[in-house]
């Protein structure tokens, strides 16, 4: 063979490569009908829940210029700019009735969408495609604006007509960049991880969680937490070789490892108020505005309690800050995946917090460093 013909061969060979490459990663990207399917079985296109038709029934119907970034089509438009306007800014309330479309994150104004602010005034930047994720899960409160509300006043006495400070849900944003934005409440003199990196191919939003369908595929955690086959099996995934919650357990995963810091949070909690401002309280995550008056003090809001008008209202700042960091925690049910170690360091120091006041029972725990 002519060294001619050699150099024919090879580069049909690598055309031939060329084509069997592309068409394997075509065959591997999801048709754009599989996308669409996926989108329709996510939360961002149930137009029924709650976070799209909570404004159906104001006079005149309109997603408030607040909320109307996250909760509306034409809000997030507004917010990019791509209706002309300035960009980061909400100009006034959206329309109801929409959902997160497709071009609420494909439009021309996303690309060059890499800076995103936090409640804390903290500005995250160079990001990619996940600055539309971290725009919507960042919380709406942070150390600066529970600050703003206590700064001076005396830790134990309850603030007049004072309500819980809300940090919002599902903050995973805020989570995982720690102590960099005070997503949580952060306390004086404590120092706080910052950004949990995880890997380089597995640290923003859009790497874990697919985009469309918003679930995580497991097979994508396997490789490194080879005890993952299911969504749940998440919960059994652990690194660290402390035992952080004192129960001898080191085969657990770290997910329980935070629950157990929560339950003992929510008893200093429930302590506190009793002993301290004399009035019991109970929590219902499912019921606004999630604290309650315990009539009945057995730990629990029960329906009858659960109620707006027999809502928590001694709001001391100690017990502001407390109980804010419980729901910042609470609300983030991946939290142990986005960063565990940032939030066992805001309980712990909440508990210690409590335990100027009351006596909390701290044996066993240690701080994450």
């Amino acid at each position: 063979m002519t060294s001619k013909n050699v150099l024919i061969a090879m580069t049909l060979t690598f055309l031939l490569l060329l084509v069997v490459f592309a068409l394997r990663a075509q065959a591997a990207r999801p048709s754009v009908a599989q996308i669409t399917d996926d989108w329709f079985a996510s939360g961002h296109a149930d137009a029924k829940s709650l976070p799209f038709t909570y404004w159906d029934d104001t006079d005149p119907p309109a997603v408030p210029v607040e909320c109307a970034t996250c909760h509306s089509y034409y809000g997030f438009m507004d917010y990019l700019g791509v209706d002309g306007s300035t960009v980061g800014k909400i100009d006034q309330e959206a329309k109801t009735g929409s959902v997160l479309y497709c071009n609420t994150c494909h439009n021309p104004a996303a690309p060059s969408y890499k800076t995103v602010e936090f409640p804390s005034g903290v500005k995250l930047s160079n990001l990619g495609p996940e600055a539309a994720c971290v725009t919507c899960h960042h919380g709406l409160e942070s150390t600066v604006s529970v600050d703003k509300v206590i700064a001076g006043k005396p830790l134990d006495v309850p603030l007049e007509k004072q309500s819980f400070i809300n940090p919002h849900y599902f903050p995973a944003a805020a989570t995982q960049a720690g102590g960099l934005v005070q997503g949580a409440y952060q306390y004086d003199g404590q120092t706080y991880v910052g950004r949990f990196e995880h890997t380089t191919t597995m640290r923003t939003c859009n790497q874990c969680h697919d985009p469309h369908s918003l679930e995580i595929d497991p097979k994508t955690c396997s490789p490194c937490h080879s005890n993952v086959v299911t969504v749940r099996d998440l919960r059994d995934v652990r690194q660290s070789k402390v035992d952080y919650d004192g129960d001898g357990n080191l085969t657990e995963g770290i997910a329980y490892e935070l629950d157990a810091y929560g339950e003992r949070l929510l008893r200093a909690i429930q302590l506190y108020a009793a002993e301290k401002l004399g009035t019991p309280i109970a929590y219902n995550e499912a019921a606004y505005p999630y604290w309650f008056i315990d009539t009945n003090n057995n730990g629990i809001a029960d329906g009858s309690e659960s109620i707006f008008p027999n809502q928590y209202t001694l709001w001391s700042p100690r017990l502001l800050r407390a109980t804010y960091n419980y729901q910042f925690a609470h609300k983030d049910p991946g939290g142990f995946v986005h960063n565990a170690k940032y939030l066992m360091q805001v309980t712990y120091d909440t508990l210690s917090d409590l335990g100027q006041a009351v006596t909390v029972d701290m044996s066993g725990l240690l701080r994450p460093q």
